[in-house]
């Protein structure tokens, strides 16, 4: 994916400076792309603080693959593969828009709980063993989300997968940092491959095979989608596990937390709310909407596969502008972006629209959270960046969960979910607009 610079850190002393060029700041790094579109664990960017690691492996790459891997299933799997699976479950179940939309909600209070939980468990337990156990109980809960439909268990493990895909994806970036000491750049193109190819990456799959599958087998084949990605999930697990099994990291030691200027970045915090509102409706309702169009699986697959692959190349595109700006310009025009690309299907429906839709709402969703995280560097002491990336996530995962329910409520009351693509486009130009008018700090 390239090596991002976002931007000098507004730090005064020149040795600490020096210092923070390792591990460090590879994983501030990491929190740009963890969030693409889900939650990052509250003060993350602090997980390699005054740790130390054994020396660098000797297989450093092939690690990253493994780690990836993992991602691919905490991440590509456990958030996103509900929205491909979506509209044969409604089908089927005979729910409406709310209670669809619903379990992505419930899966994003999952992950805030996760989150949290990481938060405390880093400090007695190695981000190696939270990485193995957030990804084998992930596995196994989106096995069990196959074998029952009744809402309660549907919703009982979209809420268990959100807190154990938190529990590996929180600290995936802390092992990644590790694999490259002293190399920022390789260190830097790690996180980004972590992130970018691991989430992108079962974007890609699961939108490769889910709507063939229930066009070949219909609607009512829809808990095979769900045992087909635990399965697809088990497969990876040896890789993932071995990749964290030779990385040892020590728990974690607690900061003390620096003030921030919170009042003078309430316009970026209102744009990155708008980007949490907004851009899970179209990763929860696409399919929906576009099976209520009448297109065809081989379509709706292809629309997918596109996306997933723009999520994995979109830091090549945004880098120049992440690098340049310390204003909430980088977020206001991400934001944008990500509008255009949900209306457009609404507002111009045929099929050239809808893969214009994919290539730009990929290419920006996952860079909001790297607009965030260039804006504290480039902004606040070093020594602030967890405690800001931290608030900021909390503003992210209250906005992400009312995203998918409310989106529902709309698709009910005027019995179309484009109505609801439109009205999260809205939701992300007022986001937009509040983060224009962001200045420095």
């Amino acid at each position: 994916m390239g090596h991002l610079e976002l931007g000098r850190p507004a730090v005064s002393n020149r040795l600490f400076r020096w210092q923070m060029t390792g591990s460090l700041k590879a994983l501030t790094l990491h929190v740009a792309d963890v969030e693409q579109g889900q939650i990052v664990m509250p003060n993350s960017s602090r997980l390699l603080e005054n740790d130390q690691m054994h020396p660098a492996p000797t297989r450093p790459w092939l690690i990253l693959a493994g780690l990836a891997l993992g991602v691919t299933v905490t991440n590509g799997f456990a958030r996103f593969a509900y929205g491909l699976l979506l509209p044969a479950m409604k089908s089927e179940l005979g729910w409406n828009y709310a209670q669809a939309g619903w379990l992505n909600t419930a899966n994003a209070l999952g992950y805030i709980a996760g989150a949290v939980l990481t938060m405390f468990l880093i400090r007695r337990l190695s981000p190696s063993r939270l990485f193995a156990f957030g990804l084998i109980t992930t596995t196994l809960a989106l096995l069990a989300t196959g074998l029952n439909a009744a809402l309660w268990w549907q919703t009982l493990w979209r809420i268990l997968a959100g807190i154990f895909g938190a529990m590996s994806f929180s600290t995936a970036g802390a092992l990644a940092a590790g694999l490259f000491q002293g190399d920022p750049r390789r260190n830097a193109l790690a996180i980004a491959i972590l992130f970018g190819s691991g989430g992108g990456l079962g974007i890609v799959l699961a939108g490769a095979a889910l709507p063939l599958m229930l066009d070949a087998f219909g609607p009512g084949s829809w808990p095979w989608g769900w045992i087909v990605i635990g399965a697809t999930s088990l497969s990876f697990l040896p890789f993932g596990l071995w990749a964290a099994s030779t990385l040892r990291m020590r728990a974690q030691s607690q900061t003390q937390p620096t003030p921030l200027p919170v009042r003078r970045m309430l316009p970026e915090l209102a744009g990155y709310a708008g980007f949490g509102l907004g851009y899970i409706v179209y990763l929860t309702f696409l399919s929906e909407w576009m099976t209520e169009q009448a297109a065809g699986a081989g379509f709706i697959a292809l629309i997918w596969v596109i996306l997933g692959l723009c999520i994995c190349i979109s830091p090549l595109v945004w880098r120049p502008v992440l690098a340049r700006f310390r204003t909430g310009l980088p977020l206001a025009l991400i934001l944008t972006c990500i509008a255009i690309g949900s209306a457009l299907p609404v507002m111009l429906p045929g099929g050239f629209a809808l893969l214009l839709s994919a290539v730009i709402f990929g290419l920006s969703v996952f860079m909001a959270p790297g607009a965030i995280t260039n804006f504290t560097r480039q902004n606040l002491p070093a020594e602030s960046w967890g405690r800001a990336i931290s608030l900021f996530t909390v503003v992210f995962a209250v906005a992400q969960t009312l995203g998918p329910y409310g989106a529902g409520l709309v698709g009910d009351l005027f019995d179309d979910i484009g109505v609801s693509l439109l009205a999260a486009a809205g939701l992300l130009l007022i986001g937009a607009v509040a983060a224009l008018r962001q200045k420095p700090l």
